[in-house]
């Protein structure tokens, strides 16, 4: 594997962008993956027309790649709208962790945080489908 990508992730490891909690957040979001222990936790704040994400930050435990990928994945996102989140994929965070070689274990490590936060926003998406079918 190449150096940049062990940098890559030691940077984001050691020291995470928008790690934390934040107050009444819009969406917020936990995920796991069974097999190697790793957890990850979305607060996701929305701006004022609740179509972008304006704040994110995220709570985690688990392997540097998983921890890592949460943090690219913040930076990826915010200010973006919730339907760019819809269309995010793995590649994305890859290459953005310098497009490393991963096995099927460690692409499940890499790519949890995508998974989490795409479940929080489908499931955001659906319940205030669902508030404004039962107004009419």
């Amino acid at each position: 594997m190449s150096d940049i990508y062990y940098e890559i992730i030691l940077e984001h490891y050691k020291f995470p962008r928008n790690y934390g909690k934040t107050d009444n957040p819009d969406i917020r979001v936990k995920d796991s993956n069974p097999l190697c222990g790793d957890e990850i936790e979305f607060y996701i704040k929305l701006d004022s027309e609740k179509k972008k994400i304006e704040e994110i930050k995220f709570i985690g435990k688990g392997c540097a790649i998983s921890q890592a990928a949460a943090s690219i994945l913040t930076e990826i996102v915010k200010g973006k709208s919730l339907d760019e989140i819809k269309e995010l994929k793995k590649e994305h965070i890859l290459r953005e962790m310098g497009n490393p070689y991963l096995g099927p274990s460690r692409i499940k490590c890499a790519t949890l945080s995508l998974k989490a936060l795409k479940l929080g926003v489908y499931t955001y998406l659906g319940q205030k489908l669902s508030s404004e079918e039962s107004i009419l």
